[in-house]
Order: C-alpha cells, then sequence, then structure tokens
C-alpha cells in the first residue's frame, strides 16, 4: 500500500509513547479484494494491562495540564490530520470497504471533534450555589474522570475513536483504544500523528487484538479504569455492562438500531428518496442509524418505491479506490450471508423483490442493493438490525398507526419522518421513542449535538456540549467560613 506519508501505516500496538510488537500477528485484509494489508501485531490481555497501567501513570500530569495547553496539543493533532487526510482516507477505504468520497467525509467528520473538543474544555465551568446557610459557602467543580477505555467498531474506524477520544482527552482523562481486530490501522495511523503533535506518552494508548473477549475483561474490569464506552451490538454492550458492574464504572454505550423512515402522504416524494438512500445506503448500509424499516403511506407508496428503486439501481458497485464508485463491499462475508438469508427468509414469507437479492460479482464480500416490499411488521427482517444494502417497505394508512408501529421495537436510537406539514412533524418526532428523530433529512449528525440512543440502544451521548460532560465528575465543595 502506498500513501504519501509512509509513517501513517504502522503495524505495532501504541502503549506508553511507545510501538510495540504483541504475541503473534493479525492479518488485516482489503474486503474488496481479499487482498492482505498488512500484519499488524496481535496484543493480548498482557498489553491491555500495559496501556491501563501507562494510562493510570500519565493522568496526573494530563489532567493537570490548563485547558489552554491541552487545547493547542489537540490542534495540533486536528491539524496534522487535515494535513493527511487523503492518506487517512485512502487507509480507511483499503481496510473498510467504503468508497473514497465517503472516506474523505469521515476523516473530516472525525477531525471535527478533535477541533471542537479543543475548544470546548475552555468551558468546563462549575457554578457557586446561594447558600443555605451564612457561614457556609457552596460551590461545584467539574474534574476529569480518570482513565477511559474504549472499544470502537469497525463500520466507521476513524471517526468512532476521535468521538470518543477527543471529548476524553480534553477533559483532562487519558484514554485506551481497542479498535476493531478487522480495522486497526486507521487507529494507529491516528496514534502516529497524535505522537507528532506532541500528545504526552501513555496520554492515548492502541491495543489491537483478536483475543477481543480478553482485552475486553481488562478494559472493563481493571479497578484503574473509571470510565469505559463501547460503540456495538446491543447483544455485546449487555455482556459489557455486566462486567463494568464489579467496579461500579461510569460507562456510555452507543449500541443496536431498528430505524423507522416514515413517508407521510404530504411528503416531497423526491426529498424523501434522496433522505432515504443516504441513510440506508451509504457505507452499503453498515451504519448503526441506517433505516430498517421504510413506512410509506399507502397513497404514495408506489411512487416512492418506484423513485427509490431506480435510485438504488443506479449504484455504482465497486473497489472504493476506483473513480465512479458510489458502493462498496461489506466487511466480511459472514455479513453477506446474513444479509442474504434475511432476503430468502422474507421472500419465503411473502416479501416481494423488486430489486437485487443476490451476491455480486466484484467479490465475495459485494451483496447487490436489495429492495423488498410488502413486508409486515412481524418478519425478522422487521425486527431485527439489518446492517446491509437491504431495503425493506411496509405500507401504513394512518397517523397514530404508523407511530405504534415504529415505536414497537426495544431499540431506540434513530428515526426519520417525511413530512411537509409543520404540525405533524413536530407530533410524530415528539411522539417517536428514539433518542435522534431527523425530520426531512437522511444525515444529522455533527460535532455540535449529542449523538445517542435511549432503551436498548444506549446509554449516554457523545458529541456536543452532553458527550463532554460524559468524561467529568462533578464536585460538590462546601466551606464554612
Amino acid at each position: 500500500m502506498e500513501l504519501n506519508n509512509n509513517q501513517l501505516l504502522k503495524a505495532q500496538n501504541y502503549i506508553d509513547g511507545q510501538w510495540r510488537d504483541g504475541a503473534g500477528k493479525l492479518a488485516v485484509t482489503d474486503p474488496a479484494t481479499g487482498a492482505l494489508l498488512a500484519d499488524i501485531a496481535d496484543g493480548t490481555a498482557a498489553d491491555a494491562e500495559q496501556a491501563v497501567a501507562a494510562a493510570h501513570a500519565a493522568f496526573p500530569a494530563w489532567s493537570g495540564k490548563t485547558a489552554a495547553e491541552r487545547a493547542a496539543i489537540l490542534k495540533r493533532w486536528y491539524q496534522l490530520i487535515a494535513n493527511n487526510r487523503e492518506d487517512l482516507a485512502r487507509l480507511l477505504t483499503m481496510e473498510q470497504g467504503k468508497p473514497l468520497a465517503e472516506a474523505l467525509g469521515e476523516i473530516d467528520y472525525g477531525a471535527s471533534y478533535i477541533e471542537w473538543y479543543a475548544e470546548e474544555c475552555r468551558r468546563a465551568y462549575g457554578q457557586t450555589i446561594p447558600t443555605h446557610n451564612p457561614n457556609m459557602r457552596l460551590h461545584t467543580i467539574r474534574q476529569p474522570v480518570g482513565v477511559v477505555t474504549c472499544i470502537t467498531p469497525w463500520n466507521f474506524p476513524n471517526a468512532m475513536i476521535t468521538r470518543k477520544a477527543a471529548p476524553a482527552l480534553a477533559a483532562g482523562c487519558t484514554v485506551v483504544i481497542k479498535p476493531a481486530a478487522e480495522t486497526p490501522l486507521s487507529a494507529l495511523a491516528l496514534c502516529a500523528l497524535a505522537q507528532e503533535a506532541g500528545l504526552p506518552a501513555g496520554t492515548l494508548n492502541v491495543v489491537v487484538s483478536s483475543d477481543s473477549a480478553a482485552v475486553g475483561k481488562v478494559l472493563t474490569q481493571d479497578p484503574r479504569v473509571a470510565k469505559f464506552t463501547f460503540t456495538g451490538s446491543t447483544q455485546v454492550g449487555k455482556l459489557l455492562m455486566s462486567q463494568c458492574a464489579g467496579t461500579v464504572k461510569k460507562m456510555s454505550m452507543e449500541l443496536g438500531g431498528n430505524a423507522p423512515f416514515i413517508v407521510f402522504d404530504d411528503a416531497d416524494i423526491d426529498v424523501a428518496v434522496t433522505a432515504c438512500m443516504a441513510t440506508k445506503m451509504r457505507n452499503a448500509g453498515q451504519t448503526c442509524v441506517s433505516t430498517n424499516r421504510i413506512y410509506v403511506h399507502e397513497s404514495v407508496h408506489d411512487v416512492f418505491v418506484e423513485k427509490l428503486r431506480a435510485q438504488m439501481a443506479a449504484l455504482v458497485p465497486g473497489h472504493g479506490l476506483e473513480q465512479g464508485t458510489t458502493f462498496g463491499p461489506l466487511i466480511f462475508r459472514r455479513a453477506v450471508d446474513r444479509v442474504h438469508g434475511l432476503v430468502e427468509e422474507a421472500v419465503a414469507n411473502g416479501a416481494r423483490l423488486l430489486l437485487g437479492g443476490d451476491f455480486l460479482p466484484n467479490g465475495e464480500n459485494y451483496y447487490a442493493p436489495t429492495l423488498l416490499v410488502d413486508v409486515h411488521d412481524d418478519m425478522r427482517i422487521a425486527r431485527e438490525e439489518i446492517f446491509g444494502p437491504l431495503a425493506v417497505v411496509l405500507k401504513f394508512r394512518d397517523e397514530a398507526d404508523v407511530i405504534r408501529r415504529a415505536n414497537d421495537t426495544a431499540y431506540g436510537l434513530a428515526a426519520y419522518v417525511m413530512s411537509e406539514n409543520i404540525h405533524r412533524a413536530n407530533r410524530v418526532v415528539e411522539a417517536l421513542e428514539y433518542g435522534m428523530v431527523a425530520c426531512n433529512a437522511g444525515v444529522f449528525s455533527t460535532t455540535v449535538a449529542p449523538f445517542g440512543g435511549i432503551k436498548e440502544s444506549g446509554i449516554g451521548r457523545e458529541g456536543g456540549v452532553e458527550g463532554m460532560a460524559e468524561f467529568y465528575e462533578t464536585k460538590y465543595c462546601c466551606y464554612g467560613v
């Protein structure tokens, strides 16, 4: 793999400011071709323990720096990322598979968290509390929680790291990250730039490992860890939450979703289709906020479906680095097989296939953009998170019914509403039981706003001032006078 800056291609774990080998090697491959990209040091639980120890030792000095000092280092990190965005995007596309245009967007999005939190850390205000007793003075201060450990996913291997690490570091915490074994190159490249920016040894550590269970236990059970944050499936999140319970850690969890996309009869259909494509087909449907169930009013169903089918059919599959590619592979073969199984089961139960429904000749990890109609709420395809390029459409008749159906899930991450009626939009947005609701838009995530779910889709928020608060403790101070 050729980059303009070859210093970004690292094959060792980053612990205590040093690049270290592991007990073995972990192969990182291109999901589009299966070609070997790199053999990475395969870390162990012992490596994770060393990383936690390094973060623990570095915490007093890092948390003792002024906000301005931490901000200066983070801003240098942000600028180095901006200077190397093309290389970082190319690296991301090679290990993850998404088209280069999407990868460039992720690099910019990820960097924006570092820039914003470098500024936000100057506003860690406490408050003076009007006293209940004239002989006492009361106030609060905000202090960093301590060592923060993170497990990040493969679908956004750059941005999911910066969205956690940037506010933690800005708050004065030190960080240990276990990136997904499928996509570690982006994480290690970020470490190389953080080191160049002057982030002190031990402040940021990355341990790549194929032994997720053993490393996960260290990151969730070590008593020196004050906060644990995870992005991934609800099933794994529940296990990790239980492991954190023994030491009563602070936690934030961004877990699975089952997003409804509701198209009312008063919607602008072209706007609705464009928004649906953005949320459903971005990253080949492999995002936690991807539309899962498309509810369309029966009076506009056929028009919407035909326009959606035409746009899905126009997608160009290929390697993410090839010019003109708008649709890449899934991350691995078992993801392809799972999507295909969902399609076959739905069709067997009465769903109608309008597009796709089969493998593509581009490579073993490619699956055709697929459109199903005549889907019912009790089908597995409408109950489980799809995580693939599969759009399923369900009809509805009235507002109250579709709200009830949209809320009939254990998940509560994201939802979408398409309506030109402001009164209806307000009613439905407020009635949907989701942590985030977008109206007449398909992409809503931004640095300055909180991201997260309710119910079994997670705990806590990332982004915005709420994301910064996750890494502080509020200390109440009472003085007798």
